[in-house]
């Protein structure tokens, strides 16, 4: 997709898109791309996640689009406040990949996994639903999503582009 609208959403950071604009992200390995759509005012909202839980965080500001179980409500009220209303939103993902091996097989080193399954905890909890993901794996992944339409597209170097 190539937009004269482009709006960047860095890692550790969310950011809505309307009136056509359209929401990437970049550098997704074990980080997850969660988008939410309301088709029916065509407003988009994308986090770049990097972690599950805000429980490991330092003192200090809290950087709530970082962890998962915080970025989705602060996703979810900046919709809310464009306009969106959440019992029509649709969720999409894509990363939370394994991009590195470790000896032992630590949990806690399961990082990707982890974020899409506290993503999806979170979701859930929301009646937020989950249409379409590009997760898993050992590689890295672009996404936009178009506010015009909620198409995610996925690009990577071993599968090329997916939309969905």
């Amino acid at each position: 997709m190539i937009q004269q609208n482009l709006v960047k959403v860095g890692m550790a950071d969310l950011n809505i898109a309307v009136e056509g604009a359209v929401l990437r992200t970049t550098g997704l390995g074990s980080c997850v791309g969660l988008t939410l759509y309301d088709p029916l005012v065509k407003i988009a909202g994308m986090a770049h996640i990097m972690l599950p839980s805000s429980e490991i965080a330092r003192d200090g500001a809290l950087n709530r689009a970082k962890y998962a179980d915080t970025a989705v409500p602060e996703l979810l009220e900046r919709m809310a406040k464009a306009g969106a209303v959440p019992a029509r939103l649709q969720a999409k993902m894509a990363g939370g990949a394994q991009m590195f091996a470790f000896a032992g097989g630590s949990e806690s080193m399961r990082i990707g996994l982890r974020n899409v399954e506290a993503i999806t905890l979170t979701l859930n909890s929301l009646s937020i639903p989950i249409v379409g993901q590009d997760t898993g794996g050992n590689y890295g992944r672009t996404i936009e999503i178009d506010s015009n339409d909620g198409m995610l597209s996925v690009r990577s170097v071993p599968y090329g582009t997916k939309e969905f």
